[in-house]
């Protein structure tokens, strides 16, 4: 079912990028909107299980946390966005970085994501007792090996069957993260086994851009 809902979110990406949505002149807000109205005529999907992300230009420099100001999109800028639809009770955390122009380094940015996601995976596959933390900075180090620096406080967490597999926001355990020392392999409170995304978030501090690239880590 998470690999179904992930199908399913991939296609609404894949709308996306036909559509032209991600495109100058329109705010972040406003194409949020815009890619939920899309969700909801085109897939059915009525909720999303975290807050709608879409950050262009210096705002992508910015981790999940923060909120910053709604920005105008405009020529030449790399934007992300960062989706959590629900398809029939089941939770897809899907997300994918744009540019707009022919910048090579912000295209090498975007490149670069999916480079480091796809190593990040054969590291958790190569290690049956993978941790959390050992996970995390394993992805922080490909990131800089690539050139750039990581921009998240995580490098994924938990995903399930809405309303979430109990993500404590206080149990970094639920988290790709530093001081997440559990086997990432597991069975959760009731016996389920434990499913993940792996999220890269690849930022140029001093030219004052990132990206960011997340899905399933466990299933494919």
């Amino acid at each position: 079912m998470l690999l179904d809902a992930q199908n399913k979110a991939a296609e609404l990406f894949a709308e996306i990028e036909r559509s032209g949505m991600v495109r100058a002149g329109v705010r972040e807000k406003e194409l949020s909107d815009e890619i939920r109205d899309l969700a909801a005529e085109k897939f059915g999907v009525s909720r999303h299980w975290h807050k709608r992300i879409v950050r262009a230009g210096e705002n992508t420099l910015h981790p999940y946390s923060k909120n910053p100001p709604n920005r105008l999109i405009t020529d030449d800028d790399i934007v992300f966005c960062d989706f959590g639809p629900i398809f029939d009770r089941w939770e897809a955390d899907f997300g994918r970085t744009f540019v707009l122009g022919d910048d090579a380094g912000k295209h090498a940015l975007r490149d670069d994501l999916a480079r480091v996601w796809a190593k990040g995976r054969d590291y958790f596959e190569a290690n049956p007792d993978v941790t959390g933390a050992q996970l995390f900075a394993h992805v922080v180090e490909l990131s800089h090996e690539a050139g750039w620096e990581f921009g998240g406080t995580i490098a994924g967490h938990l995903v399930g069957e809405f309303p979430h597999e109990k993500i404590d926001g206080e149990d970094v355990e639920s988290y790709i993260a530093p001081g997440s020392d559990h086997p990432m392999r597991r069975t959760d409170r009731t016996g389920q086994v434990c499913h993940w995304i792996l999220e890269v978030h690849l930022t140029d501090p001093v030219r004052g851009f990132g990206g960011f690239y997340e899905e399933l880590l466990d299933i494919r």
